[in-house]
């Protein structure tokens, strides 16, 4: 077994350093979004929780019909320590446009709390979804939760959680179907990455606890996917939650050609998008189109 250096693990996470003009993709990002929530009828900041960071924004479907939109989830990635919900709205407008109904959560960022807490968090998120989507439009019975990068992580996560004990009131599978982009499955290389651990602080033990690798597979359908240009270590860390899950729960795992780690968002962005499609597919969206 080779055995790699601190060196190499930030060399294949560290996607800032790795993609040149990822500071300009950063920033289109934090434009489009802000035309985005002028563009779209919209609730924003609306808490789900008592912290300053439970909060989430709500996007409307912008289509007219008397069937309930289902339910986009999308949890933005940074390593669980950076990034915000304002910066990811850029990814709302098409399906809002296509009938369905968009959430973007936010949640705490580490250092300032231990990573344990943030899947936490965000089982509130989804719980208060489910309790307040009808208020908007959307299908409580159609949740679809997407993460880029550490969102694919902590999306992953929720497909596995045990939703009685969030609360009586919530049926036993909440989220029917997840879409991880550039997820991070197993956290055992990230506790190896030197600039993330200084924030991260992860042991063996929380290793263990918080990577979906690890749990049972979930009912719900899981798809992952990762660009192509990414890292041998992001195109395996897709591959590791097919092995773990097997092919019955993850039904799709590949590499979606000419996208980075940061590009592969607009992949998702796009209506023609090999990502946007398999997030379609699972929030079943076929029937909008048949009103066309």
């Amino acid at each position: 077994m080779r055995v790699h250096s601190p060196e190499w693990f930030d060399a294949q996470y560290n996607n800032r350093a790795r993609v040149p003009d990822a500071a300009r993709m950063l920033e289109r990002w934090a434009e489009a979004s802000a035309f985005s929530r002028e563009r779209l009828a919209c609730r924003l900041d609306l808490p789900y929780g008592s912290g300053p960071m439970e909060r989430l924004d709500v996007f409307e479907a912008q289509t007219e019909h008397s069937v309930r939109s289902p339910v986009l989830v999308f949890i933005h990635g940074g390593y669980w320590r950076a990034l915000d919900k304002s910066d990811q709205s850029f990814v709302a407008p098409v399906f809002a446009d296509e009938g369905a109904m968009v959430v973007i959560p936010n949640y705490s960022l580490c250092p300032g709390v231990g990573m344990e807490r943030i899947p936490l968090q965000l089982t509130q998120a989804l719980a208060w979804v489910w309790r307040h989507a009808a208020d908007f439009g959307g299908d409580p019975n159609q949740i679809v939760v997407a993460g880029h990068s550490a969102g694919g992580h902590l999306a992953a996560m929720l497909a596995c959680c045990d939703w009685k004990t969030v609360g009586h009131d919530l049926p036993r599978q909440l989220v029917k179907g997840v879409l991880s982009i550039s997820g991070l499955h197993d956290l055992g290389p990230i506790a190896r990455t030197p600039f993330l651990q200084a924030d991260l602080k992860l042991n063996a033990d929380a290793v263990k606890r918080l990577s979906p690798v690890n749990f049972p597979p979930p009912d719900a359908p899981v798809y992952a996917v990762v660009g192509g240009q990414e890292s041998e270590e992001f195109k395996r860390q897709a591959q590791l939650l097919r092995q773990a899950w097997g092919e019955r729960t993850v039904a799709l795992c590949e590499e979606v050609p000419g996208f980075n780690h940061f590009s592969i968002l607009n992949d998702l962005a796009d209506p023609q998008g090999r990502s946007h499609q398999l997030a379609r597919k699972l929030l079943d969206l076929r029937w909008y189109s048949a009103l066309l």
